[in-house]
């Protein structure tokens, strides 16, 4: 078992031998004292000890902080250590977390069995995989696992057979270069770091089922992602092309698009080239129209959803050819395809841009402008895919000497190259019609060539911009008699179907389904990932899939993994590993040594999860049918095109193979928002030193100084300076990083809060979905809210800080208020957990409390219901409480409390109060409010008060419920009134 650093701080000197610890009627596991006792280092032990109570209970420490260090005098003597002063805590976080965190882990509290009563509903809830690095966690990486373990905690308790695992996506490059730099094995370094993330997180009370924790390195784990590579290749989804990579000469590998910033590797700032390599390719593509028409059907976030359809980008339109002309003007026999989804337009083309990459380009390129084309082609392929397309960029483009004839008017346009088109979209060329598409119209417009508008705009206000227009509308200057095609006059759609119409009949073009998805690519030239599990012939170079009963086939041991510096992967360094022999021909062959990417373990790991140990097959049929979809799966909104898309592939061919039954792998998404760092003020200075506010014209022109939160102040809406108001401070907050040194460690927290007090506080910043800013003072205010629960329920500490054993509860029957009270707060935090508005929840419960502070007694039946609340925020008080209230196992499985709607109707009404018929005021009452009880309370109205104290009453009317009018004599009414 792993304890977090901040157990280390409670250390103090051994105490004499005590009998064996108990845990009320279940004496606490003899196991869970070994592991304490193994933080007793020479002079340190826990504070452990047995009170005495039969019980057998912990003892409770003072709080008292103390080093055993010896002091010694004169090099020899050994001193008693000096006494420090009490620490006063308002509740004995540092105890109860320990040990709970020991307790659950010793029980297996939270396991989920193999074997379950399948009769129960399920809840599958799981977070996105995380990553362990060296840095371990943050406080930002705990705001979306409380969320989910609030919501497992919850759904156990309803009586769910719940599922929540955790595990590690370990393989990839920050591992491996992390190795190359300090000389160690990736291996170690990846099992250090999995350690302390887990570690980290078993501090913090998060409800995992420990028992089915998965990494992605593991052979016992890979077998299966290799498998189902297999499965890809036998289904033709896994191919080989060569294709235009990323590739980074420092990193020695092929990059992602997305891990690509400004032409420099997003890993170390690396130059980035693009140049054509063999690469491992997956067929997604082949999926594109089902990953597209499914999402319909997703509880997921739309942002999401939107980013998966743009990214798929499927558009419909059709594929021209444009025969390329010779110097003369004559056709060459040569065309070039283009892709268009704006058919109707094709009148305007003025010109053709192909991409730097065309397959065609080198054919076609005049020899007077052969060295400039080549030149941008170099300059090009040192730019990702995404900065080619930025929309914002600048233009750049070089024209190729040689022109094309446009199939429709017969008209030459030149051929330009431009880098704005892509080579893996479409066909890799496009006609440009600038009158009617942005990008097209910035270049014609930089380059001078021609705009011919094609397309009148039904707002006739548009058409005199001097903009693109890329809507639809009429069609003009769209014709041709000799070739029979006239679409002008005709809306948009329909001269764009009868443009397809024409090209189809003429062999000049089709109609074209296209998609901007691309194949994933899915070779990586490093060491640290998953073998691929074929070899190739060496005669024949065939490729040739390893039998599957001899997976998985694991990764050599390599000192030497840093890159080759030729493109080899590092794997090629393996001789003995690489020269191997095909299994069925006993023919000599050889292994691949690129590696599989870091997506593909976390492509399906969410099924391991149903079935971690099963040697026999991806996952148990029957397991995987109860478990079917992640019922809530939390994490990122990073990951919307790249691990979620990737997942739902490998989802639908193994559904397509009959390895699981849903076309889908998750059924709810949850992006929970970024915790930023602490709000940072910052102050400008000029040449002598002197402060200028931030709101005049020249403060940005000068040095900057953060100042200290004590000394600013809040002035409307601005931040100023205490000492000298007129200075405006800016306020930032950046997202968590070691650069900008605003990290927060989650330890620090524990150590000085409790886990309870930091689960509780991500929770209460705000809605789980949105950004918030960390602010460490903030969390005073929830550690206050468990402070004040803890005395509610054990009453006010002693004189040393330390609290009695037991509770302050009542065993007498609840009153009304307080079952009101009780019921109305059930049923609140009962929505909020289920809607996951956690903060609401919380203030939920605040308000309860506060409620039962202002009670005389605080019944049992109300204060175990209320614990049982709390329990899913906060676990340990919530199990200590539960524990001192006379239980002696777990609240885990408690019944959730439901809330009595008898109880959730409002008991007081709004009653008028009538003098002489006529309406002088209202007073609050209970629905139940006898005659006398009403006029009581109006009597003690400041309002009502001045008509009836003193006054003779003739009689009073009473309707329960409605009214109460009082009959006075009229002179007594006229007084009053005065």
């Amino acid at each position: 078992m792993s304890y977090s650093p901040h157990a280390l701080l409670h250390l103090q000197p051994r105490p004499p031998p005590q009998p064996p610890l108990c845990f009320g009627s279940i004496p606490f596991p003899s196991q869970s004292l070994t592991q304490f006792k193994k933080f007793r280092k020479s002079n340190f032990s826990l504070k452990l000890y047995n009170n005495g109570s039969k019980s057998g209970v912990f003892g409770r420490t003072s709080g008292v902080i103390r080093s055993s260090v010896a002091e010694e005098s004169n090099g020899a003597a050994e001193q008693k250590p000096k006494q420090q002063a009490v620490v006063k805590r308002p509740y004995p976080f540092h105890e109860i977390e320990l040990k709970w965190q020991c307790y659950w882990e010793e029980n297996r509290t939270f396991r989920t069995p193999d074997e379950i009563d399948t009769s129960k509903p399920k809840y599958y809830v799981l977070d996105m995989f995380p990553y362990p690095s060296g840095a371990g966690l943050h406080v930002g990486h705990p705001l979306g696992y409380t969320a989910t373990d609030i919501l497992a905690r919850f759904k156990r308790m309803q009586g769910y057979n719940v599922l929540h695992p955790m595990g590690w996506d370990a393989f990839g490059l920050p591992a491996e270069q992390y190795a190359i730099e300090t000389g160690t094995h990736p291996k170690i370094t990846t099992l250090k770091n999995i350690d302390r993330f887990r570690s980290q997180l078993k501090s913090l009370g998060f409800s995992y089922d420990w028992d089915r924790e998965i990494s992605t390195t593991e052979p016992e784990y890979y077998r299966w992602t290799q498998w189902i590579f297999l499965q890809l290749l036998k289904r033709g989804l896994a191919y080989q092309a060569e294709v235009p990579v990323n590739w980074c000469p420092a990193l020695g590998t092929v990059l992602a698009n997305e891990e690509v910033i400004d032409g420099l590797s997003e890993r170390g700032g690396h130059p980035v080239i693009r140049k054509p390599m063999k690469q491992w390719m997956l067929k997604i593509t082949a999926y594109a129209d089902r990953l597209l028409d499914d999402l319909d059907d997703l509880d997921w976030p739309e942002s999401i959803k939107e980013m998966q359809r743009n990214w798929i980008g499927r558009s419909e339109g059709a594929e021209m050819e444009f025969p390329i002309l010779s110097s003369d003007g004559l056709e060459r026999g040569t065309k070039i395809t283009i892709y268009t989804t704006r058919p109707d337009t094709i009148f305007g083309a003025t010109y053709l841009v192909v991409a730097p990459e065309h397959p065609l380009l080198s054919t076609f390129v005049s020899t007077a402008q052969r060295e400039t084309v080549e030149e941008y082609i170099d300059l090009a392929s040192r730019k990702s895919d995404l900065e080619r397309t930025e929309l914002q960029k600048e233009k750049t483009g070089v024209f190729s000497g040689c022109y094309a004839k446009n199939p429709v008017n017969g008209e030459a346009v030149p051929i330009w190259v431009a880098d704005y088109v892509l080579g893996s979209y479409g066909t890799g060329a496009i006609m440009a019609v600038p009158a009617h598409d942005t990008r097209d119209f910035e270049f014609a417009s930089k380059f001078d060539i021609p705009i011919r508008w094609v397309v009148m705009p039904d707002d006739k206000n548009i058409s005199g911009s001097k903009k693109a227009y890329s809507g639809e509308g009429t069609v003009i200057n769209s014709s041709n008699s000799t070739l029979a095609l006239d679409i002008n006059d005709l809306s948009s759609k329909e001269a764009a179907s009868k443009v397809i119409d024409w090209a189809e009949k003429t062999t000049h073009g089709k109609k074209k389904v296209n998609f901007k998805l691309r194949d994933w690519l899915f070779a990586r030239q490093r060491y640290w990932g998953e073998p691929i599990p074929v070899v190739f012939l060496d005669d024949t170079g065939e490729t040739v899939p390893i039998l599957e009963t001899e997976l998985p086939l694991t990764l050599p041991e390599l000192d030497d993994f840093s890159p080759t510096g030729t493109g080899e992967p590092p794997l090629s360094k393996a001789v003995s590993w690489v020269k191997t022999k095909d299994p069925l021909s006993g023919k000599p062959a050889r292994r691949e040594t690129s590696t599989m990417p870091q997506w593909a373990g976390s492509c399906w790991y969410y099924l391991r999860f149903m079935d971690p140990k099963n040697s026999e097959e991806l996952v148990e049929k029957r397991k995987e049918m109860y478990w079917n979809q992640v019922d809530v799966y939390v994490g990122g909104a990073e990951h919307a095109v790249l691990h979620l898309l990737y997942s739902r592939f490998w989802h639908k061919v193994l559904y397509d193979i009959g390895a699981v039954s849903t076309k889908e792998p998750f059924k709810c998404v949850i992006n929970q928002g970024i915790i930023l760092g602490e709000v940072q003020y910052i102050a400008y200075k000029d040449s002598d030193g002197n402060f200028i506010s931030a709101d005049s014209g020249t403060a940005v022109e000068h040095q900057q100084e953060i100042i200290p939160e004590e000394k600013v102040m809040k002035s409307g809406d601005s931040f100023v300076l205490k000492d000298n108001p007129d200075i405006c401070l800016i306020a930032r907050s950046h997202k968590m990083s070691k650069s900008r040194g605003n990290v927060v460690n989650p330890d620090d927290v524990v150590s000085e809060y409790g886990a309870d007090s930091l689960r509780l506080y991500e929770m209460f910043m705000g809605p789980l979905r949105d950004s918030k800013t960390w602010n460490t003072s903030g969390i005073e205010g929830v550690h206050r809210f468990l402070g004040r629960t803890w005395r509610l329920v054990v009453g006010s500490p002693l004189s040393d800080g330390t609290f009695k054993d037991g509770t302050v509860v009542t065993d007498g029957e609840p009153t009304l208020e307080q079952l009101r009270s009780l019921h109305k707060c059930i049923a609140k935090v009962t929505e909020e957990i289920e809607a996951t508005r956690f903060n609401t929840g919380i203030s939920a419960m605040m308000e309860f409390l506060n409620a039962a502070y202002k009670w005389q007694n605080h019944p049992r039946l109300v204060i175990e219901a209320f614990v049982l609340l709390l329990s899913p925020y906060a676990p340990h008080m919530a199990e200590e409480l539960w524990f001192r209230l006379g239980h002696s196992k777990s609240l885990a499985y408690e019944p959730f409390p439901k809330a009595d709607p008898a109880y959730l109707k409002e008991s007081t009404i709004v009653l008028p109060v009538q003098i002489n018929g006529k309406t002088r005021g209202t007073i609050q009452v209970e629905e139940t409010c006898s005659e006398e009880d009403a006029f009581q309370l109006a009597t003690q109205d400041e309002k009502l008060s001045k008509y009836l104290d003193g006054k003779s009453i003739k009689k009073r009317i009473f309707v329960p419920g409605k009214i109460l009018n009082v009959i006075l004599d009229r002179e007594n009414v006229k007084a009053a009134a005065r």
